[in-house]
């Protein structure tokens, strides 16, 4: 059989009658102005919305909108909507602390502010980056802002066929030779990016510094963070990545037809 409201009013206040002998629960109802002997569900539902509405004022409902945006940072999985959704809850947060004369709520939040807009800025950045992947732009400066320095002197090595393989490079200044296969990489180029896509993360080639230069670095952990941000990175990486193979391929076709029409030279000047 169900049970009616006065059978659930009656059930309740018998709760409330039993939490109440609980010194602690008599205190915080003391602190809400009710009677810890004399305390029911009706007034206790009464009292809640009395002070409830007593709280009902501009600045608390700039806070209740701001923690709706915090909350919703936490559901997203991805950056840009969840940098959105920041900046919007940091907006009303700041404006609560402004109507409540809370200076340090203010500036904390008016402080994220502009941090959160960079970040999105960037992270859009790399979306338009990552889109116009397909018409043919395989420039690697918008990752620029996702990249360390790093220097290196004449004879440096950058890494050794075999090593394990933990960052990529894109090179600014200088001259750097992959010795395997003797080509010279001039600034603007990217290295290290196969070892990414191996499986065991290993390097498939030497790079030398034959002169002094500056590169750019990123780990692959960085590289992994941004596929997740941005699922348009990894078809990006993977058009420029299938373009260096390309390439390789193409020098090693070349090399192959230049040894075979060697060969062929070498045979017809052999006299009979």
């Amino acid at each position: 059989m169900e049970l009616n409201s006065a059978d659930i009013s009656t059930i309740l206040n018998r709760i409330l009658d039993t939490a109440a002998d609980n010194l602690r629960v008599a205190k915080i109802l003391v602190q809400l102005g009710l009677d810890p002997n004399n305390v029911t569900y009706d007034a206790l539902f009464n009292r809640l919305l009395e002070i409830g509405l007593a709280n009902i004022t501009l600045a608390n409902m700039f806070a209740l909108i701001g923690a709706i945006f915090f909350v919703a940072t936490l559901l997203m999985q991805t950056m840009v909507p969840l940098r959105v959704a920041n900046m919007a809850g940091c907006t009303f947060f700041a404006t609560f602390g402004a109507l409540t004369g809370n200076v340090s709520t203010f500036l904390l939040y008016l402080l994220l502010l502009p941090i959160n807009a960079v970040r999105l800025r960037q992270m859009l950045r790399l979306v338009k980056k990552a889109r116009t992947a397909a018409q043919g732009d395989m420039s690697m400066e918008w990752l620029r802002p996702f990249m360390t320095e790093r220097r290196y002197q004449r004879g440096d090595r950058l890494f050794k066929k075999g090593d394990v393989a933990t960052e990529m490079f894109l090179t600014v200044t200088g001259r750097f030779l992959v010795k395997e296969i003797d080509v010279e990489l001039p600034p603007g180029r990217l290295m290290g990016e196969l070892g990414f896509l191996t499986p065991n993360n290993r390097r498939t080639g030497t790079v030398e510094c034959i002169e002094d230069g500056q590169v750019l670095t990123i780990t692959y952990d960085r590289l992994l963070e941004l596929y997740f941000q941005s699922p348009q990175f990894g078809y990006y990486f993977l058009v420029l990545t299938s373009q260096r193979l390309l390439e390789n391929i193409a020098r090693l076709e070349k090399t192959v037809a230049q040894q075979d029409a060697g060969s062929q030279t070498a045979i017809a000047s052999d006299p009979p």
